[in-house]
């Protein structure tokens, strides 16, 4: 019996290790292009990758940003810390609805950028005053985190005959 539980629990450990990583799959983001920054000629490139995203809870707020990835064969292999840099634009694409109440700074969507340690945020908030939902990107980790960021604005304007939305209504009080 404990010749079996060595392997049992290297196998357990390895799936703990991968199922976060499956995971990140199915919530990915869509891949709108790569464009690559150092090329290598024995392992792969360094690229900037650009992502297409929709906001969960807001519908009509299309998001799209650019994140670094690391090339090289540690890259490739996934043990790379992958770089804090971070661009972000969203923009309203239809009428807003709201479909339900969300907290200051509530994560959007989240991406593992090491094996362990970093992730890579996008979070909302409202500036009720003005009617502007705001994004921001950024990168943080276990120990200290990144102040590279990046912040944009979508203001909530009325779309065709459809009112506006005051996205001070649907905040968690």
């Amino acid at each position: 019996m404990h010749q079996l539980a060595k392997p049992a629990a290297l196998a357990l450990a390895g799936f703990a290790m991968i199922a976060p990583l499956a995971a990140q799959e199915a919530d990915d983001p869509e891949l709108i292009f790569k464009k690559t920054t150092v090329w290598r000629m024995l392992s792969p490139d360094a690229k900037l990758a650009t992502y297409a995203l929709d906001d969960p809870l807001v519908e009509g707020i299309a998001c799209h940003f650019t994140v670094p990835e690391v090339g090289g064969w540690s890259g490739w292999a996934g043990f790379a810390e992958e770089r804090s840099e971070t661009s972000l634009s969203c923009k309203q694409t239809g009428p807003i609805s709201f479909k339900g109440k969300f907290a200051q700074g509530d994560d959007v969507y989240r991406m593992r950028r090491s094996l362990f340690f970093k992730k890579f945020h996008i979070s909302r908030g409202c500036d009720a005053k003005r009617n502007v939902l705001v994004y921001l990107s950024y990168t943080d980790k276990l120990i200290e985190g990144s102040p590279q960021n990046s912040t944009t604005t979508v203001a909530i304007t009325p779309w065709g005959s459809l009112p506006a939305p005051k996205c001070g209504d649907f905040l968690e009080k």
